[in-house]
């Protein structure tokens, strides 16, 4: 949001609206589609924050986790995707058109799973509540102007004459319309309401939402002289909050939720991830040491994975591969660590082994997209492209929404002197992260290349769909600006 948000003038920026309880958004104010639209163009410049952090491992198990919330929302089908921001505060944020994002330091502070899953629930029950649409919408010149400044900063992207990523701030300072919007208490126990149900729904222990909101209100009244922590700043938490809750919970038989390995080997991860100066990483570093000699079972092999990654993030190999040896002691084995080994041993010139490591993991954790990701990275090293396109193909088909697959499949046929197909894929690349204009360049380019007569024709109609949704984009801005 920080894109969009640098265009309005600051004293709109710093004045809440307050969303109170009115039933569903109109869709006539701001339909799903536009709102989709803002948040396409948000996430495409958002993705180049230094901030946000490009993990596999992270993205497909919050985006999952994302999936079996929503499952049991209200209403739907609900288009749902999380992604995680390097900030060691405590803090998660809802943009428009389903995109969540959550912090680091929620994950690291995050006791279990069902604390994350909590305030995720709560995030969702914001997107599903409609409240960002209502708040965008709300007949007031702060929210008015608010909207006309966004709409009029997408419209000079889509013709080419403005740059949305000017005066980018990170996520973690403006990124979260919620932020901007200051939701009201009753708003907040909506969503509260509804993600509780969710996680209730979802498996998750209710009870994670009550330890969490404690550990917030806990936090909030330590930092209030230094005015509280970022979550509560934004999702103001009351004792009426908290006691809702607490008799929600109370009322249901007890949960026995069991932690999913992933959870605390990205948790250690993140730890080092998070940590960005010395004292930070010396602090991360002593931690991740104490839980590797304190704890058993998949939290120390955590730990030693936390530790082995931060010596192969700074190229120390024979210190990382001396913990990830420690991390998969007693047979304990993960995607992660499987992907650490091959990414240690493709660094080190083993491609052989690299190769290996990662037809074995696939075979073991097929629906694992760091693990394909890996395998990819290691035959494109390896030069055999064609090998890797064929793999790429199979993973599109499979994962048909992650549009990384496409850029690397782009690559590959660059380097093999398939120039009309490498655009066509890079076209494809764009048109899942929201950038049709640039995706409209890439088939123009693809076109020009091209003396096939059938091809050409494919890339004419398709360029021809993508302006036709281009122009529908500038006829719903259009009409925001100018009311």
């Amino acid at each position: 949001m920080a894109a969009i948000l640098s265009v309005l003038p600051l004293h709109l920026r710093a004045q809440p609206i307050g969303i109170p309880s009115m039933g569903a958004a109109s869709s006539a104010e701001l339909s799903p589609a536009l709102e989709r639209t803002l948040g396409d163009a948000i996430m495409e410049q958002g993705r180049h924050d230094s901030t946000y952090i490009n993990d596999p491992d992270l993205n497909q198990y919050l985006t999952d986790m994302g999936h079996k919330l929503v499952a049991g929302a209200p209403g739907g089908p609900w288009r749902i995707t999380v992604f995680g921001v390097r900030d060691p505060q405590i803090n998660a944020f809802a943009l428009p058109g389903g995109y969540v994002g959550v912090n680091s330091g929620l994950l690291v502070s995050a006791q279990n799973e069902s604390e994350l899953a909590s305030v995720l629930a709560h995030e969702i029950g914001h997107v599903v509540l409609r409240h960002i649409a209502r708040g965008m919408t709300q007949q007031t010149q702060n929210s008015h102007l608010m909207l006309v400044s966004m709409a009029a900063a997408l419209l000079a992207a889509i013709a080419g004459s403005g740059d949305l990523a000017m005066g980018m701030a990170t996520f973690g300072q403006a990124a979260a319309v919620d932020r901007q919007l200051g939701f009201s208490r009753q708003a907040e126990q909506e969503a509260d309401r509804t993600g509780f149900d969710m996680l209730r729904r979802a498996g998750y222990d209710p009870q994670g939402m009550v330890q969490m909101f404690t550990l917030l209100m806990r936090q909030s009244g330590l930092n209030e002289g230094a005015g509280g922590n970022a979550y509560t700043s934004n999702h103001p938490l009351s004792i009426q909050r908290l006691s809702d809750i607490e008799n929600r919970a109370r009322e249901l038989a007890p949960v026995h939720h069991r932690d999913s390995d992933t959870f605390w080997y990205l948790r250690a991860k993140l730890r080092v991830v998070q940590a960005q100066d010395r004292q930070a990483r010396e602090e991360a570093l002593r931690q991740l040491r104490q839980d590797a000699g304190s704890l058993t079972g998949v939290q120390r092999s955590a730990a030693w994975y936390g530790l082995a990654y931060a010596a192969w993030k700074n190229n120390r190999f024979d210190q990382a591969d001396t913990a990830l040896q420690k991390a998969r002691a007693d047979g304990i084995d993960s995607p992660e660590l499987a992907r650490l080994a091959i990414q240690l041993a493709s660094q080190r010139g083993d491609l052989k082994s690299a190769r290996a490591q990662a037809q074995a993991a696939g075979t073991r954790w097929p629906d694992n997209q760091a693990v394909a990701l890996a395998r990819v990275d290691v035959l494109q090293k390896d030069g055999h492209d064609k090998e890797a396109i064929q793999f790429l193909t199979q993973r599109i088909a499979q994962w048909p929404d992650l549009a990384t697959l496409h850029q690397l499949q782009a690559q590959s046929y660059e380097r093999i002197g398939e120039k009309v197909q490498a655009r066509r894929a890079m076209a494809q690349y764009y048109i899942q992260t929201g950038a049709l204009s640039t995706a409209v360049e890439q088939l123009q380019q693809a076109r020009s290349l091209s003396n096939d007569f059938y091809t050409q024709s494919e890339l004419d109609a398709q360029i021809r769909d993508i302006r036709r949704r281009l122009d529908t984009e500038r006829e719903l801005l259009q009409r925001f600006k100018q009311k």
